[in-house]
């Protein structure tokens, strides 16, 4: 737990992570000083906006003032944080979400303190008591009321997820950009533990494969894209389009790096838009991850820790990791719909038995339901085997223009449909409360752009950063009702791979390795070849992958040319 709050202006830094301060957001930060926790507020229409925006969302109103409020909230959300230390917040605390009771629209990640994490309970009465962590920064933390009524039901959402598909924009026109184009060919590098290897000679091994598997040599790539690009990104990139373009010197007329997408799916979907519009013919889209030597590399002292970042909304609070937003989702999920930890250990035993098959999947020893349910505590309720395997390596695909793709090496995959509606709000804590943000919307978006079903699907290969957001796409794709993951994985029988839906078939990023969704790609067009050996599911014609959450999701149908 973390230490009881101090107030008042004797109190010590904390050594907490702290926020960057700016005029937007001072008086949030500031105004623990006289024990009021304040929020913006819009003047025209009262509502109240966080995290502080220039426009209210509501009304488009554009005087902004400030409102002191309560301070009371209801706990919306809660995980004990096992694996994750900060300065000044020692493992185990507790990063929480409470909603405020003048508003249950807005959400603060906060710590629950002055409580045992074993007595808290979602829907329990908070309020706010301040922590000074910095000379200009005050945290608001919540603690248990003394008057408890009965539990507070959870706050809904702006749009609940079974109704999603009502606020789906059609297609503008049926002439779609996805039947212009094609994959024609993959590639991977090494995949490992702390290989040492620099990331961009990764990233030419990867793409230098994925060129020859498509038949082209690298005077016929004419385009580059990347996903997250050139950047402070630490081991999660090798330096984006201009380092492989300095590399292996190729003179693309379109390129493309950036991180406001939904991971490489996004990428491979700007590719296919500049092969469809004439930009380019042959575009070499690759994703790599460096992260196990970069982390071995920053406690050597080889490589230093990038510092002076804003804090900002979370980390102040220790919610560091996407798991700990993600753990809370699971757990409404769990307390909502009646899930089970024994729910996402189906999931991880899954992806296990899969990767055991897979010469390249650094996890392959057999796993039971017992060692899932032992292993260490990450943050509750998530364990070691709810989370995907850090690792180094590189993926790459090609994507063509159809018209050029059936004259190259290997049968070409063709696209079906693309799904990257944005339903939700983007901020983790101000989002989805039962599932992965940013899942429901795309998922819905697909179906809109095709004529096939998600019972026309052979395999799926679903982006399982965590077992919970494999969960999430399962039924945000339509594989089960919503709510309905638990009796739809059947002990795990629906999801193996001569089941109902045979998924992450290569052993998904719990086993195989974080490639941050690359790899989910690479999988499926395996699978809808028929070059999947031991792991092969038998006539596998329609595959749908999904990359990205919390940050934009999204996702891709593919499909055999037959």
């Amino acid at each position: 737990m973390a230490a009881s709050p101090a107030s008042g202006p004797a109190a010590a830094p904390s050594g907490r992570p702290l926020p960057l301060i700016t005029d937007q957001n001072e008086f949030f930060w500031t105004s623990g000083a006289d024990d009021r926790l304040r929020i913006q507020e819009c003047t025209s229409c009262t509502a109240l906006i966080h995290p502080p925006q220039p426009v209210c969302r509501y009304c488009r109103g554009r005087e902004m003032g400030v409102r002191a409020v309560s301070g009371h909230a209801t706990l919306i959300g809660f995980t004990v944080s096992h694996r994750f230390s900060l300065p000044g917040l020692p493992a185990p605390y507790v990063v929480a979400q409470v909603a405020l009771e003048e508003d249950p629209r807005i959400r603060l990640t906060t710590n629950a303190v002055a409580c045992d994490p074993g007595e808290l309970a979602l829907g329990m009465r908070m309020e706010a008591v301040f922590e000074r962590a910095g000379e200009d920064v005050w945290l608001p933390l919540f603690r248990p009321a003394a008057e408890q009524g009965e539990p507070a039901p959870l706050p809904a959402d702006d749009i609940e997820p079974g109704s999603v598909a009502r606020h789906i924009r059609p297609m503008r026109t049926t002439e779609k950009f996805e039947d212009k184009v094609a994959l024609t060919g993959i590639g991977a590098s090494p995949l490992g533990r702390r290989l040492r290897i620099p990331p961009i000679s990764l990233t030419v091994q990867a793409c230098e494969a994925a060129v020859a598997d498509a038949g082209l040599t690298l005077d016929d790539i004419d385009g580059l894209a990347s996903y997250p690009g050139a950047g402070a990104y630490g081991g999660f990139a090798e330096g984006g389009v201009t380092a492989l373009e300095s590399a292996l010197g190729i003179r693309p007329t379109w390129y493309n790096g950036g991180s406001e997408t939904f991971g490489p799916g996004g990428s491979l979907i700007s590719a296919m838009l500049a092969v469809a519009g004439g930009l380019a013919r042959h575009v070499l889209c690759f994703r790599t991850v460096w992260e196990s030597s970069y982390a071995e590399l920053v406690k050597e002292g080889r490589i230093p820790l990038a510092g002076g970042a804003d804090a900002g909304w979370l980390k102040p609070f220790g919610a560091t990791s996407a798991a700990h937003t993600l753990a809370q989702n699971a757990q409404r999920h769990m307390h909502r719909y009646g899930t089970t930890r024994e729910t996402l250990g189906w999931i991880a035993l899954n992806q296990r038995a899969n990767a055991a098959l897979n010469p390249t999947a650094i996890y392959r020893t057999p796993m039971t339901m017992d060692d899932y349910l032992q292993a260490r505590p990450i943050t509750t309720p998530f364990g070691l085997y709810d989370c995907d395997v850090p690792c180094d390596g590189s993926v790459a695909v090609v994507v063509s223009a159809l018209d050029t793709a059936r004259d190259l090496a290997k049968p070409p995959v063709l696209v079906e449909a693309v799904g990257t509606q944005i339903t939700e709000r983007i901020e983790w804590d101000q989002s989805t409360l039962t599932h992965e943000p940013q899942t429901l919307g795309p998922s819905a978006h697909l179906w809109t752009r095709t004529s096939l079903r998600p019972a026309d699907v052979d395999v799926a290969e679903l982006y399982d950063g965590f077992s919970f957001n494999c969960l999430s796409w399962i039924e945000a794709l339509g594989f089960c009702g919503i709510g309905e993951a638990k009796d739809f994985l059947d002990g795990g029988k629906n999801i193996a791979r001569d089941g109902v839906l045979p998924l992450n078939t290569h052993g998904g990023q719990l086993s195989h390795g974080r490639t941050h969704g690359m790899g989910l790609v690479h999988e499926a067009v395996v699978q809808l070849r028929g070059d999947g050996g031991a792991r092969q599911v038998p006539g596998a014609r329609v595959a749908v992958v999904s990359t990205g959450g919390l940050a934009p999701g999204g996702a891709i149908l593919l499909r055999t040319d037959t």
